[in-house]
Protein backbone atom coordinates (compact mmCIF):
# COMPACT_ATOMS: atom_id res chain seq x y z
CA UNK A 1 0.00 0.00 0.00
CA UNK A 2 1.24 3.96 -0.49
CA UNK A 3 1.66 5.94 1.86
CA UNK A 4 -1.71 8.37 3.00
CA UNK A 5 -1.64 11.65 1.48
CA UNK A 6 0.65 14.20 2.78
CA UNK A 7 -0.95 16.64 4.83
CA UNK A 8 -0.20 19.58 2.82
CA UNK A 9 -1.29 17.98 -0.24
CA UNK A 10 -4.95 17.28 1.62
CA UNK A 11 -5.16 21.21 3.19
CA UNK A 12 -4.23 21.97 -1.08
CA UNK A 13 -7.28 20.15 -2.14
CA UNK A 14 -9.29 21.04 0.46
CA UNK A 15 -8.62 24.52 0.09
CA UNK A 16 -9.56 24.27 -3.77
CA UNK A 17 -12.76 22.36 -3.25
CA UNK A 18 -13.76 24.77 -0.76
CA UNK A 19 -12.99 28.24 -1.59
CA UNK A 20 -16.41 30.20 -0.96
CA UNK A 21 -15.96 31.86 -4.27
CA UNK A 22 -17.12 28.34 -6.10
CA UNK A 23 -20.66 28.71 -3.70
CA UNK A 24 -22.36 31.20 -6.03
CA UNK A 25 -21.91 29.32 -9.62
CA UNK A 26 -23.74 27.99 -11.71
CA UNK A 27 -23.06 24.25 -12.15
CA UNK A 28 -21.33 24.28 -16.05
CA UNK A 29 -18.92 27.36 -14.15
CA UNK A 30 -18.71 25.26 -11.28
CA UNK A 31 -17.32 22.07 -12.98
CA UNK A 32 -15.15 24.11 -15.30
CA UNK A 33 -13.43 25.85 -12.45
CA UNK A 34 -13.04 22.53 -10.44
CA UNK A 35 -11.32 20.89 -12.94
CA UNK A 36 -9.15 23.37 -14.11
CA UNK A 37 -7.53 22.94 -10.01
CA UNK A 38 -7.41 19.41 -10.12
CA UNK A 39 -5.29 19.48 -13.47
CA UNK A 40 -2.88 21.90 -11.69
CA UNK A 41 -3.07 20.32 -8.30
CA UNK A 42 -2.67 16.96 -9.57
CA UNK A 43 -0.18 17.85 -12.69
CA UNK A 44 -2.25 15.66 -14.93
CA UNK A 45 -3.34 16.80 -18.89
CA UNK A 46 -6.71 16.60 -18.20
CA UNK A 47 -9.84 16.15 -15.37
CA UNK A 48 -13.00 14.85 -16.75
CA UNK A 49 -16.53 14.59 -14.94
CA UNK A 50 -18.91 12.08 -16.37
CA UNK A 51 -22.50 12.36 -14.88
CA UNK A 52 -24.58 9.23 -14.14
CA UNK A 53 -28.31 9.21 -15.39
CA UNK A 54 -30.08 6.61 -13.92
CA UNK A 55 -32.70 6.24 -16.18
CA UNK A 56 -30.64 5.19 -18.95
CA UNK A 57 -27.75 3.18 -17.09
CA UNK A 58 -25.42 5.36 -18.62
CA UNK A 59 -22.37 8.14 -18.11
CA UNK A 60 -22.26 11.67 -19.99
CA UNK A 61 -19.55 13.72 -20.54
CA UNK A 62 -20.59 16.68 -18.42
CA UNK A 63 -17.38 18.88 -17.82
CA UNK A 64 -13.66 18.38 -18.88
CA UNK A 65 -10.27 20.35 -18.66
CA UNK A 66 -7.84 19.35 -21.31
CA UNK A 67 -9.73 17.12 -24.11
CA UNK A 68 -12.74 19.53 -24.33
CA UNK A 69 -13.54 17.51 -27.11
CA UNK A 70 -15.10 15.00 -25.06
CA UNK A 71 -18.41 17.70 -24.43
CA UNK A 72 -18.36 18.55 -27.78
CA UNK A 73 -18.70 15.05 -29.10
CA UNK A 74 -21.28 14.27 -26.29
CA UNK A 75 -19.58 11.06 -25.43
CA UNK A 76 -21.44 8.15 -23.52
CA UNK A 77 -20.46 5.35 -21.93
CA UNK A 78 -22.47 2.59 -20.02
CA UNK A 79 -22.17 1.36 -16.56
CA UNK A 80 -19.82 -1.50 -16.26
CA UNK A 81 -18.22 -0.58 -20.04
CA UNK A 82 -14.94 0.62 -20.46
CA UNK A 83 -12.87 2.34 -17.76
CA UNK A 84 -15.25 4.85 -16.25
CA UNK A 85 -18.05 2.49 -17.07
CA UNK A 86 -16.18 0.40 -14.15
CA UNK A 87 -15.59 2.69 -11.64
CA UNK A 88 -19.13 4.02 -11.74
CA UNK A 89 -20.33 -0.11 -11.64
CA UNK A 90 -17.97 -1.37 -8.72
CA UNK A 91 -17.67 2.13 -7.06
CA UNK A 92 -14.24 1.80 -6.35
CA UNK A 93 -11.48 3.40 -7.83
CA UNK A 94 -9.36 1.99 -10.92
CA UNK A 95 -6.24 2.94 -12.03
CA UNK A 96 -5.03 1.97 -15.75
CA UNK A 97 -1.44 2.20 -16.74
CA UNK A 98 -2.37 1.22 -20.67
CA UNK A 99 -5.00 3.49 -22.27
CA UNK A 100 -6.24 1.70 -25.53
CA UNK A 101 -9.32 0.37 -27.28
CA UNK A 102 -9.17 -2.80 -24.83
CA UNK A 103 -9.31 -1.01 -21.72
CA UNK A 104 -11.19 2.28 -22.66
CA UNK A 105 -14.58 2.85 -24.31
CA UNK A 106 -14.13 6.63 -25.47
CA UNK A 107 -11.12 6.49 -28.50
CA UNK A 108 -10.26 10.27 -27.80
CA UNK A 109 -8.85 8.95 -24.78
CA UNK A 110 -6.37 7.07 -26.45
CA UNK A 111 -6.05 8.79 -29.42
CA UNK A 112 -4.85 11.53 -27.81
CA UNK A 113 -2.22 9.60 -26.28
CA UNK A 114 -3.00 9.46 -22.72
CA UNK A 115 -0.71 6.93 -20.80
CA UNK A 116 -2.37 6.67 -17.40
CA UNK A 117 -5.89 7.37 -15.70
CA UNK A 118 -6.96 7.50 -12.58
CA UNK A 119 -10.77 7.29 -11.74
CA UNK A 120 -13.35 7.25 -9.18
CA UNK A 121 -16.75 7.00 -8.31
CA UNK A 122 -19.09 10.42 -7.74
CA UNK A 123 -21.09 9.40 -4.53
CA UNK A 124 -23.75 11.57 -2.66
CA UNK A 125 -26.10 10.16 0.62
CA UNK A 126 -25.14 6.33 -1.11
CA UNK A 127 -26.75 7.25 -4.63
CA UNK A 128 -24.28 7.37 -7.68
CA UNK A 129 -24.12 11.01 -9.16
CA UNK A 130 -21.15 10.26 -11.73
CA UNK A 131 -17.11 9.34 -12.25
CA UNK A 132 -14.63 11.83 -11.74
CA UNK A 133 -11.02 10.84 -13.67
CA UNK A 134 -7.72 12.55 -14.07
CA UNK A 135 -4.95 11.49 -17.45
CA UNK A 136 -1.43 12.21 -18.02
CA UNK A 137 -0.14 11.83 -21.58
CA UNK A 138 3.22 10.81 -19.88
CA UNK A 139 3.94 7.31 -17.98
CA UNK A 140 2.34 7.90 -14.07
CA UNK A 141 1.89 5.63 -11.70
CA UNK A 142 -0.96 6.79 -9.51
CA UNK A 143 -0.92 6.04 -6.05
CA UNK A 144 -3.56 5.30 -3.57
CA UNK A 145 -2.55 8.94 -2.05
CA UNK A 146 -3.83 10.53 -5.38
CA UNK A 147 -7.04 8.19 -4.93
CA UNK A 148 -7.32 9.58 -1.60
CA UNK A 149 -7.05 13.01 -3.06
CA UNK A 150 -9.40 12.61 -5.98
CA UNK A 151 -12.00 11.08 -3.56
CA UNK A 152 -11.96 14.32 -1.97
CA UNK A 153 -12.65 16.21 -4.56
CA UNK A 154 -15.52 13.97 -5.95
CA UNK A 155 -17.15 13.94 -2.30
CA UNK A 156 -17.29 17.85 -3.32
CA UNK A 157 -18.37 17.76 -6.75
CA UNK A 158 -21.21 14.85 -5.97
CA UNK A 159 -22.82 17.10 -3.64
CA UNK A 160 -22.70 20.09 -5.28
CA UNK A 161 -23.80 18.43 -8.34
CA UNK A 162 -26.77 16.97 -7.04
CA UNK A 163 -28.26 20.20 -5.42
CA UNK A 164 -28.02 21.53 -8.23
CA UNK A 165 -29.42 18.98 -10.53
CA UNK A 166 -32.10 17.86 -8.12
CA UNK A 167 -33.46 21.66 -7.88
CA UNK A 168 -33.03 21.84 -11.89
CA UNK A 169 -35.48 18.80 -11.94
CA UNK A 170 -37.65 20.50 -9.45
CA UNK A 171 -38.27 23.45 -11.00
CA UNK A 172 -38.43 21.75 -14.33
CA UNK A 173 -41.33 19.66 -13.04
CA UNK A 174 -43.01 22.00 -11.41
CA UNK A 175 -42.93 23.77 -14.49
CA UNK A 176 -44.04 20.79 -16.47
CA UNK A 177 -46.79 20.34 -14.30
CA UNK A 178 -48.56 23.72 -14.31
CA UNK A 179 -47.99 23.81 -17.68
CA UNK A 180 -50.02 20.80 -18.00
CA UNK A 181 -52.92 21.07 -15.53
CA UNK A 182 -56.02 23.59 -17.07
CA UNK A 183 -55.40 27.25 -16.17
CA UNK A 184 -58.86 27.80 -17.30
CA UNK A 185 -62.07 25.26 -17.92
CA UNK A 186 -64.31 25.57 -20.79
CA UNK A 187 -66.51 27.70 -20.84
CA UNK A 188 -69.79 25.50 -21.03
CA UNK A 189 -73.78 26.08 -20.25
CA UNK A 190 -74.83 24.04 -18.11
CA UNK A 191 -71.54 22.79 -16.33
CA UNK A 192 -69.02 24.38 -14.07
CA UNK A 193 -65.73 23.44 -12.47
CA UNK A 194 -63.56 24.00 -9.65
CA UNK A 195 -60.18 22.47 -8.70
CA UNK A 196 -57.46 22.12 -6.33
CA UNK A 197 -53.98 20.80 -6.30
CA UNK A 198 -50.98 20.46 -3.32
CA UNK A 199 -48.37 19.09 -3.27
CA UNK A 200 -47.14 16.40 -1.07
CA UNK A 201 -44.40 19.15 -0.26
CA UNK A 202 -43.40 22.38 -0.71
CA UNK A 203 -40.57 21.02 -2.89
CA UNK A 204 -42.43 18.20 -4.45
CA UNK A 205 -43.97 17.22 -7.27
CA UNK A 206 -45.26 14.45 -8.61
CA UNK A 207 -47.72 12.48 -11.17
CA UNK A 208 -51.34 13.49 -9.92
CA UNK A 209 -53.05 15.37 -13.17
CA UNK A 210 -57.26 16.30 -13.42
CA UNK A 211 -58.17 17.65 -16.84
CA UNK A 212 -61.11 18.72 -18.45
CA UNK A 213 -62.08 18.96 -22.27
CA UNK A 214 -64.99 19.37 -25.05
CA UNK A 215 -65.73 16.53 -26.99
CA UNK A 216 -67.84 16.59 -30.25
CA UNK A 217 -71.33 16.96 -29.79
CA UNK A 218 -72.35 18.54 -27.34
CA UNK A 219 -69.69 16.54 -24.76
CA UNK A 220 -67.10 17.35 -21.86
CA UNK A 221 -64.58 14.74 -21.07
CA UNK A 222 -63.20 14.82 -17.34
CA UNK A 223 -60.40 13.37 -16.08
CA UNK A 224 -58.53 12.63 -12.95
CA UNK A 225 -55.04 10.28 -12.33
CA UNK A 226 -52.50 9.37 -10.32
CA UNK A 227 -48.78 8.35 -11.88
CA UNK A 228 -47.02 6.32 -9.29
CA UNK A 229 -43.96 7.86 -8.39
CA UNK A 230 -42.75 11.81 -8.00
CA UNK A 231 -39.98 14.11 -9.73
CA UNK A 232 -39.21 15.16 -13.09
CA UNK A 233 -39.85 11.48 -14.35
CA UNK A 234 -43.34 11.14 -13.00
CA UNK A 235 -44.25 14.77 -14.33
CA UNK A 236 -42.80 13.35 -17.88
CA UNK A 237 -45.07 10.45 -18.31
CA UNK A 238 -48.12 12.15 -17.08
CA UNK A 239 -47.33 14.74 -19.63
CA UNK A 240 -47.59 11.57 -22.02
CA UNK A 241 -50.28 10.01 -19.94
CA UNK A 242 -52.49 13.47 -20.65
CA UNK A 243 -52.04 14.01 -24.59
CA UNK A 244 -52.38 10.04 -25.27
CA UNK A 245 -55.91 10.20 -23.13
CA UNK A 246 -56.85 13.17 -25.06
CA UNK A 247 -56.20 11.63 -28.62
CA UNK A 248 -58.14 8.29 -28.04
CA UNK A 249 -61.23 10.63 -26.19
CA UNK A 250 -61.38 11.77 -30.01
CA UNK A 251 -61.70 8.40 -31.21
CA UNK A 252 -63.67 6.43 -29.10
CA UNK A 253 -66.55 7.40 -27.49
CA UNK A 254 -66.74 4.61 -24.38
CA UNK A 255 -64.15 5.86 -21.51
CA UNK A 256 -63.53 1.93 -20.86
CA UNK A 257 -62.11 1.91 -24.73
CA UNK A 258 -60.10 5.01 -24.15
CA UNK A 259 -58.35 3.04 -21.17
CA UNK A 260 -58.04 0.14 -22.66
CA UNK A 261 -56.11 1.70 -25.51
CA UNK A 262 -54.48 3.77 -23.24
CA UNK A 263 -53.08 1.04 -21.22
CA UNK A 264 -51.98 -0.86 -24.44
CA UNK A 265 -49.97 1.72 -24.99
CA UNK A 266 -48.41 2.22 -21.67
CA UNK A 267 -47.74 -1.25 -21.13
CA UNK A 268 -45.70 -1.71 -24.91
CA UNK A 269 -44.01 2.21 -24.44
CA UNK A 270 -43.82 3.00 -21.18
CA UNK A 271 -43.75 -0.11 -19.63
CA UNK A 272 -42.04 0.51 -15.75
CA UNK A 273 -45.02 3.09 -15.82
CA UNK A 274 -48.33 2.19 -13.66
CA UNK A 275 -50.94 5.27 -13.09
CA UNK A 276 -54.60 5.04 -11.82
CA UNK A 277 -57.29 7.04 -13.70
CA UNK A 278 -60.71 7.96 -13.52
CA UNK A 279 -62.53 9.23 -17.09
CA UNK A 280 -66.08 10.16 -18.01
CA UNK A 281 -67.76 11.70 -20.68
CA UNK A 282 -70.61 13.92 -19.72
CA UNK A 283 -73.25 14.29 -22.35
CA UNK A 284 -75.23 17.55 -21.70
CA UNK A 285 -77.59 16.77 -23.75
CA UNK A 286 -78.79 13.63 -21.48
CA UNK A 287 -77.96 15.23 -18.23
CA UNK A 288 -75.84 11.42 -18.01
CA UNK A 289 -72.16 10.82 -17.44
CA UNK A 290 -70.53 7.64 -18.74
CA UNK A 291 -67.45 6.67 -16.18
CA UNK A 292 -64.87 4.19 -16.23
CA UNK A 293 -62.35 3.86 -13.42
CA UNK A 294 -58.51 2.40 -13.60
CA UNK A 295 -57.64 1.15 -10.53
CA UNK A 296 -59.01 4.72 -9.39
CA UNK A 297 -61.56 5.34 -6.40
CA UNK A 298 -64.61 6.23 -7.67
CA UNK A 299 -66.01 9.93 -7.44
CA UNK A 300 -69.03 11.13 -5.11
CA UNK A 301 -72.08 12.04 -6.38
CA UNK A 302 -74.27 13.99 -4.84
CA UNK A 303 -77.81 15.09 -5.98
CA UNK A 304 -80.35 17.59 -4.48
CA UNK A 305 -82.67 16.15 -1.94
CA UNK A 306 -80.20 12.65 -1.58
CA UNK A 307 -77.73 11.54 0.20
CA UNK A 308 -73.75 12.19 -1.27
CA UNK A 309 -72.44 8.65 -2.24
CA UNK A 310 -69.39 7.06 -4.18
CA UNK A 311 -71.02 6.51 -7.39
CA UNK A 312 -71.10 3.09 -7.86
CA UNK A 313 -68.41 2.15 -10.56
CA UNK A 314 -66.62 -0.64 -10.51
CA UNK A 315 -62.60 -0.39 -10.09
CA UNK A 316 -60.40 -2.28 -13.36
CA UNK A 317 -57.19 -2.69 -13.28
CA UNK A 318 -54.65 0.22 -13.05
CA UNK A 319 -53.32 1.34 -16.54
CA UNK A 320 -49.33 -0.01 -17.29
CA UNK A 321 -47.21 -2.80 -16.11
CA UNK A 322 -47.36 -4.70 -18.63
CA UNK A 323 -50.61 -6.49 -16.64
CA UNK A 324 -52.87 -8.26 -18.43
CA UNK A 325 -56.71 -7.80 -18.49
CA UNK A 326 -58.32 -10.78 -18.38
CA UNK A 327 -61.70 -8.95 -17.98
CA UNK A 328 -62.74 -6.30 -20.23
CA UNK A 329 -62.62 -2.50 -18.62
CA UNK A 330 -66.51 -1.50 -17.99
CA UNK A 331 -68.55 1.64 -18.28
CA UNK A 332 -70.86 2.86 -15.58
CA UNK A 333 -73.86 5.59 -16.47
CA UNK A 334 -75.00 8.03 -14.10
CA UNK A 335 -77.91 10.33 -14.35
CA UNK A 336 -76.80 13.96 -13.60
CA UNK A 337 -79.84 15.66 -12.08
CA UNK A 338 -80.19 19.62 -12.66
CA UNK A 339 -77.55 20.78 -9.31
CA UNK A 340 -75.47 16.98 -9.30
CA UNK A 341 -71.80 17.24 -8.18
CA UNK A 342 -69.63 14.93 -8.70
CA UNK A 343 -66.28 15.25 -7.03
CA UNK A 344 -63.04 13.57 -8.32
CA UNK A 345 -59.94 13.33 -6.16
CA UNK A 346 -56.33 11.32 -5.89
CA UNK A 347 -55.63 9.44 -3.20
CA UNK A 348 -53.27 11.90 -1.20
CA UNK A 349 -56.69 13.21 -0.21
CA UNK A 350 -57.89 10.23 1.39
CA UNK A 351 -55.04 8.19 2.59
CA UNK A 352 -53.00 8.62 5.67
CA UNK A 353 -50.16 5.75 6.24
CA UNK A 354 -50.73 3.41 8.85
CA UNK A 355 -54.94 4.48 9.12
CA UNK A 356 -57.97 2.99 7.85
CA UNK A 357 -59.18 4.71 4.65
CA UNK A 358 -62.88 4.65 5.61
CA UNK A 359 -63.13 7.51 7.99
CA UNK A 360 -61.77 9.94 5.31
CA UNK A 361 -63.62 8.58 2.70
CA UNK A 362 -66.53 8.99 4.49
CA UNK A 363 -65.27 12.39 5.94
CA UNK A 364 -64.77 13.08 1.99
CA UNK A 365 -68.79 11.87 1.01
CA UNK A 366 -70.06 13.90 3.93
CA UNK A 367 -68.48 16.73 2.47
CA UNK A 368 -69.18 17.03 -1.22
CA UNK A 369 -72.77 18.68 -1.52
CA UNK A 370 -75.07 19.89 -4.40
CA UNK A 371 -73.55 23.07 -4.13
CA UNK A 372 -71.16 25.63 -6.04
CA UNK A 373 -68.22 24.10 -7.22
CA UNK A 374 -65.61 26.18 -5.28
CA UNK A 375 -67.60 26.10 -2.15
CA UNK A 376 -67.65 22.20 -2.38
CA UNK A 377 -63.68 22.36 -2.79
CA UNK A 378 -63.39 24.45 -0.08
CA UNK A 379 -65.44 21.90 1.94
CA UNK A 380 -63.48 19.17 1.17
CA UNK A 381 -60.13 20.51 2.11
CA UNK A 382 -61.62 22.07 5.02
CA UNK A 383 -62.40 18.69 6.02
CA UNK A 384 -59.75 16.51 4.37
CA UNK A 385 -56.78 19.00 5.05
CA UNK A 386 -57.71 21.18 7.20
CA UNK A 387 -54.18 22.78 9.02
CA UNK A 388 -52.22 19.64 8.52
CA UNK A 389 -48.94 19.89 5.95
CA UNK A 390 -50.17 17.49 2.99
CA UNK A 391 -48.26 14.30 2.96
CA UNK A 392 -48.67 13.21 -0.46
CA UNK A 393 -49.75 15.39 -3.82
CA UNK A 394 -53.56 15.99 -4.00
CA UNK A 395 -55.78 16.52 -6.69
CA UNK A 396 -59.36 17.34 -6.51
CA UNK A 397 -61.74 18.00 -9.11
CA UNK A 398 -65.43 19.20 -8.64
CA UNK A 399 -68.07 19.60 -11.44
CA UNK A 400 -71.67 20.66 -11.12
CA UNK A 401 -74.46 20.29 -13.96
CA UNK A 402 -77.53 22.21 -14.56
CA UNK A 403 -78.70 25.43 -14.05
CA UNK A 404 -76.08 27.24 -11.83
CA UNK A 405 -76.87 28.88 -8.59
Amino acid sequence: MSEPAGLADRVSVLEAITDVSLRNLELDEFLRVVLGRVRALFGVDTATVLLHDPATGRLTVTATAGIEEEVRHGVTVEVGAGFAGRVAATRAPVVLDRVDSSTVVNPLLWRKGLRALLGVPMLARGALVGVLHVGSLTPREFTDADAHLLHLVADRVALATQAEMTSSERAAAAALQRSLLPTRFPEVDGVRFSARYVPGAPTAVGGDWYDVFPLPGARLGIVIGDVAGHGLGAAVVMGRLRSALRAYALDYDSPAEVLTKLHRKVSHFEHPTMATIGYGVIELDHARVTLSCAGHPPPVLAVPGGPSVLAPVPADLPVGLGITVERARRDTVLDLPDGAVLAFYTDGLIERRGESIDPYLARLVEAVTPDAPDAVCAQVMAALVGAEPARDDTALLVARVGTYP
